[in-house]
Parts: C-alpha cells; structure tokens; sequence
C-alpha cells in the first residue's frame, strides 16, 4: 500500500510540475490547461487553483451520472494544482526559444513519466476521465467521441478567454502516448501497461490511445469503451 501511494503522489507532483514545464514554455498548453490558462487570466487566480476548482466542478458532474470516486481521484484533484503552483516560480516566464523548445519536450516527457506513475498506483481515475465514462455510460456514445468532444470544448473555450493554443498542444497530443508506451516497459505502471508497452501487441492500443485524448487528466483510453468503463469502476473501488 505504502509502495502505491508513493507512486500515485509522486506521479501527480510530476505532473504538476511538467503541466508548467509546458506552459511556461508558451507553445501550446496540453488541451485542459488551455482553458485553466484562460479562466487563471480572467479569474486573477494562479492555474494551480484554478486547476483544483475545475477539478472540483468536473468532479460534482459526477453526481447525476452515478459515478464513484476513487482515493487517487480526489487527491489528483488537490496535488496537482498545489504543485503546479509550488513548482512555477522554479521556471522563466517567456523563455526564449532556445529555451522554450527545450522546456516543452521536457515537460511532455515528464508529463508521460508522471502518468505511468500515478497509473501504476491504481487508486482511482482523473475527474475528467470519470465524467467522460459516466457520459459514454450513460448516453452509448464512443470513448472517442465523447472524449474527442469534452477535449475540443474546452480547447475552444480555453482559447477564447486567453489560452495558449499551439504546436505544444499538437505535440503532447500526438507524443505522449508513444512516450508513456516506452516508460510502461519498466513495469511502474503495473501489469496492464506493461502488457501494452512491451512491443508485442496486446494491450498496446490501449496506451497509444492517450496520444489522442491529449487531456491533462493522467489515464489513457483503452481501445474500446466497454474495457475503459470496466477499469475505471475497477479502480474506483480500490
């Protein structure tokens, strides 16, 4: 248990911190942080709160479709958002490109470390992961659909108030998952993963599928909906 919390607060602090490795580099947010970029803007607030209050929110639609949080939920809730904010004054503010390019790789690369992390300590699902297995649930839609859509409202959204939309943003979305794939080999992100990353097929779809989710929230899509569904409620009852 010790050995599983350590990896879930860990990988969420990771998280945090590559969530402002690719902001501050300024070349595209990951698609949720375009819109806590954009309502930190307009709020005055710092985008580790407004992480944390997004959060909340997405985590009280859960409410009418009948989902169950997990420990791991809540504390991706708060930890992220604290460390965001903990970790932000450690990097510049308008790098120069020199920099910038270096910081954005970077970040992705930690970011896909950090989610192997939290994956491999089983303690529940992101926020916004819950809401969108709640919906594909409760409506019969596709995990690619529904999650597609969650993803390019809040971009839109994000955008107009004052997030940064650019080829980070297209970077993560097509990089993670091929990242998180090579860091599943080691075995940190449990037995599933690690089938997915071991380069002979299996459950490979399953993680290369987060390249095309793009969300800040660290768990990836299995390939089909009806596997996706199975181990969140799985990890919410852990």
């Amino acid at each position: 248990m010790m050995i599983r919390l350590i990896k879930l607060f860990v990988g969420l602090w990771l998280y945090g911190t590559a969530m402002v490795a690719i902001l501050r580099a300024g070349l595209g947010n990951m698609p949720w942080d375009v819109l806590h970029q954009g309502l930190a803007e307009k709020m005055h607030l710092s985008v580790g709160v407004v992480s944390i209050i997004v959060g909340a929110l997405v985590l009280l639609l859960w409410i009418p479709i009948r989902q169950k949080p997990g420990f791991g939920t809540v504390a991706n809730v708060i930890v992220i958002g604290v460390a965001f904010d903990t970790m932000a004054p450690l990097f510049p503010e308008d790098p120069a490109l020199v920099v910038a390019i270096p910081m954005m790789v970077g970040g992705i690369v930690l970011n896909a470390f950090a989610t192997v992390l939290y994956i491999g300590a089983g303690m529940g699902p992101g926020p916004r992961d819950g809401l969108m297995t709640g919906l594909v649930a409760r409506t019969g839609g596709s995990v690619r659909v529904v999650r597609t859509s969650m993803e390019v409202l809040v971009v839109i959204v994000g955008f107009l108030l004052g997030g940064t939309l650019g080829v980070g943003t297209l970077l993560y979305a097509v990089g993670v998952g091929p990242l998180i794939q090579l860091f599943a080999r080691t075995g940190l992100g449990g037995p599933a993963l690690a089938q997915g990353g071991d380069g002979h097929g299996g459950g490979e779809e399953a993680v290369a599928t987060v390249g095309e989710c793009g969300s800040s929230s660290p768990e990836p899509a299995p390939a089909s909906a009806k596997a996706w569904l199975g181990r969140m409620r799985s990890a919410a009852r852990t």
